[in-house]
Order: structure tokens, then sequence, then C-alpha cells
């Protein structure tokens, strides 16, 4: 039992180092249009393809106030090979102007496509983090 407990630990430590990295910026707001940036590092062993997110604008109440859904990488983009970093920017237009200035972003990835073919687990492979003023991120 203690065997087993070890070893699905240690698989876990290591293979949370294998991953997509995503850092999510603050929203940058002008009139109808929010400007979101993402930041890409690809950690795996393989390049990435293609990927595919959908980005959601909540105001302070949590609430969605907008959204877009675009490849961020490949599609008619550059694929993202290992060990580099790749900038995406989601541009998300409202019907009205946007009063607050307290929003946030949330990112969630549906597909990632790897150059062996195959599509990436999203849930294991990809982490999205906010950014943070003092340089340091956390995961969403």
């Amino acid at each position: 039992m203690n065997k087993f407990f070890c070893f699905f630990i240690f698989s876990f430590c290591f293979g949370a180092y294998a991953q997509l990295a995503v850092t999510v910026s603050q929203p940058v707001v002008t009139g109808q249009k929010a400007v979101v940036e993402l930041t890409m590092t690809n950690d795996l062993t393989n390049e990435v393809k293609s990927a595919r997110a959908i980005c959601l604008l909540l105001d302070e109440q949590g609430k969605m106030v907008g959204q877009s859904t675009k490849w961020v990488i490949g599609q008619n983009k550059k694929v993202l090979e290992p060990n580099a970093e790749a900038k995406f920017n989601f541009v998300i237009t409202t019907p009205q102007p946007l009063v607050s200035s307290n929003l946030t972003a949330k990112v969630m990835f549906s597909k990632v496509n790897l150059d062996n073919g195959k599509m990436a687990d999203v849930r294991q492979v990809v982490q999205v983090m906010p950014s943070s003023s003092n340089g340091k991120s956390k995961p969403q």
C-alpha cells in the first residue's frame, strides 16, 4: 500500500512539470472592447500544433459580460515549439460599453493538438494562471 502511494505522489510531482503553461493578463478595457493577453509557454516535449480556448469576461459579481472563443495556437498561426513562448490577444467586444473597471478574465482550453497527431488531455496538460502584480502567479 505504501509503495503505491509513494509511486502516485512521485508520478504526480514529476508529471506536473510537463505542461502548456498559460498566464492570463488583466483585461484592458476601451469602450466596448476588452483585450486579454495570454502568454503561453510550451514545457512539453512535443510541439503544440493547435490549441483552442474560450475567454470569459466577468464583472465584480462574477457575472459574464462577454466571451470569445479562438484558436490561440495553430489554425493559420505558428505552432508552438517545445521550450518556446507565444502571446495571443483575446479581443472581446460587447454590445454596450464596459462600465466596470474591475473585470477579470477566465480562460479555459477545449482542445490541444500535439505534433504526433494526438489530442492532449487539457485537464492534465494545460495550467492556466492569472498574472499578478508581484510577478507570482497561481493556477485558476
